[in-house]
């Protein structure tokens, strides 16, 4: 999204007329789910995909029409014989788009609020007319922006807000996914997480470029200057070169964190979690086989850090896809974060058993990650 609102700023700045268009509502079986996005441009180019196919050939048809207007319009379009039978999609599903002309010299102010939004990685909701008799108000199209609270942000459209606008609009701590209510459609854009990786090493590096695709914040934290630098980690957004002691000690980790523990050494493994386990994150994971990852509880619990605090701890974390290469290992990390952040929980089927326990060891089959250790 953040790449689809850069596109449609470069072209407005070169004055060149864009359509912005939105996939706002699906019902059924579709290829694509609300909040996809896509520009159309004069020219018949795009940027970004509503879903390939007849459907999306047929809603840039119009967007260049509507482009020639300057008018905006609620598209749906039924996934049957007209709109599926080429691509194989005659599953009975719905989808409606928006189409929103831009031209040089409109006013694009909504579109800059947006962008600023979600480059701070704030949460928060954009409302979208589709009914304007079921809304209370407002016409078709419209559009607002609300924080969690339901304070308008912004708006593009007739300016008059429905009755019904912030009557069915849901926490964003329940993570929801979009949804229709009162004829109008609400696209959830959640709060960024930070992803603090302790250890920059291979495994590091590339979960780092993996996450942030996948749109966290990440922080990394390693005492070699060598490895933690802009040059391995460019979509960093903070590098923290120290010993882990120092580094770990003061830092702030609140509850829209994942903290995950990939070093290059057992001790410094150990000293990480020390650390993390006791602090308020939503997700904490360690890399490494079961028996170091005993081993390291054991010490914990001679410590003081508490069982239930270690049974908190994912690890060995990551989904067991029989990961060999640095990249598998990065891949099958990220999967997980992304399932915890998503689902609000990992699946049983991936999850590992209780190390704490002595359960479990027949579960998931143990991963090595020798290919995740740094010389010296």
């Amino acid at each position: 999204m953040r790449d689809i609102l850069h596109d449609l700023t470069e072209s407005l700045r070169f004055q060149r007329p864009v359509a912005f268009t939105a996939l706002v509502e699906t019902r059924g079986s579709t290829p694509q789910k609300a909040g996809a996005t896509m520009l159309v441009f004069p020219d018949g180019s795009q940027t970004g995909t509503l879903g390939g196919g007849c459907v999306e050939a047929e809603v840039k048809r119009r967007a260049l029409r509507l482009l020639d207007e300057g008018r905006t319009e609620i598209l749906t379009f039924q996934l049957d014989s007209d709109y599926g039978w080429d691509d194989g999609l005659i599953c009975g599903g719905r989808m409606s788009m928006l189409v929103d002309p831009l031209r040089p010299g409109d006013d694009f102010t909504y579109y800059e609020t947006l962008s600023s939004l979600l480059a701070a990685g704030k949460g928060f909701t954009e409302a979208v007319v589709l009914d304007a008799a079921k809304a209370g108000g407002g016409r078709t199209a419209d559009r607002w922006l609300l924080d969690a609270e339901g304070g308008i942000l912004g708006w593009r459209g007739s300016g008059d807000a429905p009755a019904e606008l912030c009557s069915p609009l849901r926490s964003l701590t329940q993570r929801p996914r979009p949804y229709v209510a009162s004829g109008i459609s609400y696209l959830p854009r959640l709060q960024r997480c930070r992803l603090l990786i302790v250890g920059a090493g291979h495994v590091g590096q590339k979960v780092a470029q993996l996450a942030a695709e996948a749109d966290f914040e990440t922080w990394v934290v390693d005492d070699r200057e060598q490895y933690c630098n802009p040059e391995r980690f460019p979509t960093a957004r903070r590098l923290i070169v120290d010993s882990i002691d120092t580094a770990l000690s003061g830092l702030e980790v609140d509850e829209n964190t994942y903290c995950i523990i990939v070093t290059r050494g057992h001790n410094h493994d150990e000293e990480a979690l020390y650390h993390l386990v006791e602090k308020p994150a939503r997700y904490v994971g360690m890399i490494g086989s079961r028996r170091k990852i005993r081993l390291i509880f054991d010490d914990l619990m001679k410590e003081g850090i508490s069982r239930e605090r270690l049974e908190g701890v994912h690890a060995p974390l990551g989904f067991d896809i029989g990961s060999q290469t640095v990249p598998e290992i990065a891949i099958s990390i990220v999967a997980e974060l992304i399932a915890h952040r998503n689902l609000g929980a990992i699946p049983e089927r991936c999850r590992p058993g209780s190390l704490l326990h002595g359960r479990g060891e027949d579960a998931c089959p143990p991963k090595e990650i020798v290919l995740s250790r740094e010389p010296g």
